[in-house]
């Protein structure tokens, strides 16, 4: 038994648009019974309407003006955007001693760049003291991010996860705040760094299932009672 995909909203093509309140209260009885070993560890794939999440750190002055909704959630970090044309991944898996919060977000971005390398020809890399998935400066373009990430560990069972921009229509909100509480870098999309037409976001999730399994391989045996 392996890890278990969920494209919520799914209609034959793509990913239509799941309402993040509602998203929210599914991984949280999706995590229940994680934590509790009934079942293994799950993806969610979603895509959401446009909505602004605060994370526990968010201070006043990074809230949107823009009139477009505000949740305030129970993962780390800060404000970001989740919106239409962004791939939206929640893995919900038990960690372990050995492979920590920490540990655990460094794997979920080494799967998102091994799959913007060998799928898109996108080279995102980490930058030191920052979480998520970032393009280098380059040609008078700054630092700019790709996939955000932001996870709650409760139980020692994950939640929330990361956002990795696909169409270009998903980076133009965060216009409105400091992504992240971070004010000298860009955001971008697979559609802005390949200047190809932005792929599917389900086709995305199928290229990400595979890293995923590999860099989360753990969670296989760490909910798991000992026999």
């Amino acid at each position: 038994e392996g890890f278990t995909f969920t494209y919520l909203g799914y209609d034959g093509s793509d990913l239509g648009l799941s309402d993040y309140q509602q998203t929210w209260d599914l991984q949280r009885s999706v995590h229940a019974r994680v934590a509790a070993g009934e079942i293994g560890p799950q993806v969610l794939f979603v895509q959401h309407p446009s909505v602004y999440t605060a994370g526990r750190r968010t201070r006043p002055e990074e809230r949107p003006l823009d009139g477009t909704p505000v949740v305030d959630v129970d993962r780390g970090g800060k404000i970001t955007y989740h919106g239409p044309g962004q791939l939206v991944g929640y893995p919900i898996v038990t960690l372990t001693r050995t492979y920590g919060p920490l540990e655990y977000v460094r794997r979920i971005e080494q799967a998102v760049i091994d799959t913007l390398a060998e799928r898109y020809g996108v080279h995102g890399v980490r930058v030191e003291g920052r979480t998520g998935v970032w393009l280098p400066a380059d040609d008078g373009r700054p630092e700019r991010k790709i996939c955000a990430i932001g996870v709650r560990v409760a139980k020692m069972t994950t939640m929330h996860g990361f956002a990795l921009n696909v169409a270009s229509q998903a980076t133009g909100p965060f216009s409105s705040i400091i992504p992240c509480g971070i004010a000298d870098a860009g955001v971008t999309s697979i559609q802005d760094e390949t200047g190809r037409p932005a792929p599917r976001l389900a086709e995305v999730a199928r290229a990400i299932e595979p890293q995923l399994e590999r860099q989360l391989a753990f969670a296989l045996t760490s909910g798991r009672p000992a026999a």
